[in-house]
């Protein structure tokens, strides 16, 4: 099959390949309805019931083929969008400083927009030293070697740092007294190894982090998955499209449907327990002086909900999985 001919007149739409972020994704895709069948690990998969292409791409390097407008959509970890936005934005600098080009009017075209946050894939990037070191402060690693694969973040990290300690950082913003060693994996390592002071790393549970010896200092960002979209998507209308299918999968995952009979004297009372996302959807029974209510809940509160219904004489008390849905 020639790939190419047939990714004309899709929308191209990157999804990580491996890592903490794939299943999640894909789960994500699911419920939204997007059909695709990935063949012997190919790294692109049309899509069956939408004109769409799914790219499966590093998820350190979707930022930059959306923020390229190569791909219109991506799902990636904030902090691979930050670290992507502060590298374009710090080539930027250089380039206007060292006078040998001027912003073009591409400029103005290129970057990511974040569309909503996806609920899943949250850590930190964190500054990490040894729990038997002698630093104890960001400000300790100043002049000291730092190893990280964020190294734009660890630059303007450090760079502030340095800033506010009045050290003198040249004549550019990246002529940092504190040295950034770019390492590509097993971060954690560095300091054990005697590569590095200390560390700019990306935590989760912080298991692997403590199991190195190391304990956090300062936090540079928190992140979470994201869906993003180039300034200039081939497709708009498809991009909210989706969008708007992946905000309803999202929705569905966070809230159940509460239905229960209550007596009309108690509709007030039982109206506070559930509003609703807008609110609550109320019938008279046939039984005289009853309703029915249904409402959207949100599913971690869904247990003090029902104590309190209870409580003010609901009975039938039912709770509804939803799929998916579409909601102001």
């Amino acid at each position: 099959m020639d790939l190419v001919n047939h990714l004309e007149g899709r929308l191209l739409f990157a999804v990580p390949k491996k890592g903490r972020l794939l299943q999640e994704a894909l789960n994500l895709l699911e419920g939204a309805d997007i059909q695709f069948r990935r063949e012997n690990r190919l790294d692109i998969a049309l899509v069956k019931n939408l004109p769409i292409a799914l790219i499966f791409l590093p998820a350190a390097d979707i930022p930059t083929f959306v923020g390229e407008g190569r791909v219109s959509l991506g799902i990636t970890g904030r902090d691979t969008v930050a670290e992507h936005e502060t590298g374009v934005e710090s080539a930027r600098r250089e380039r206007a400083e060292s006078g040998s080009t001027t912003p073009t009017e591409g400029d103005a075209h290129q970057g990511c927009e974040e569309i909503m946050d996806l609920g899943f894939g949250a850590c930190k990037l964190q500054v990490q030293v040894p729990v038997k070191g002698p630093y104890s402060k960001p400000s300790d690693l100043i002049e000291k070697n730092i190893g990280t694969s964020f190294v734009h973040l660890a630059e303007d990290y450090f760079a502030q740092l340095e800033k506010e300690a009045g050290i003198s950082s040249g004549q550019g913003p990246r002529k940092l007294k504190t040295k950034i060693i770019e390492l590509s994996g097993s971060v954690e390592a560095a300091c054990a190894l005697g590569v590095a002071d200390g560390i700019v790393d990306l935590v989760e549970s912080g298991e692997t982090m403590k199991a190195a010896g190391l304990t956090p200092i300062d936090t540079v960002v928190s992140s979470t998955a994201v869906l993003i979209k180039s300034k200039h998507p081939t497709n708009p209308q498809l991009v909210d499209l989706l969008a708007s299918r992946i905000r309803g999968v999202i929705t569905a995952q966070k809230y159940v449907l509460c239905q229960y009979n209550v007596h009309r004297d108690q509709l007030v009372n039982a109206v506070k327990i559930t509003p609703g996302k807008r609110a609550p959807t109320v019938n008279s029974l046939e039984e005289e002086g009853w309703v029915a209510i249904s409402s959207m809940v949100e599913k971690k509160k869904i247990a003090t909900v029902m104590d309190e219904l209870t409580e003010v004489g609901a009975q039938d008390i039912l709770v509804l999985n939803i799929a998916n849905t579409r909601t102001g």
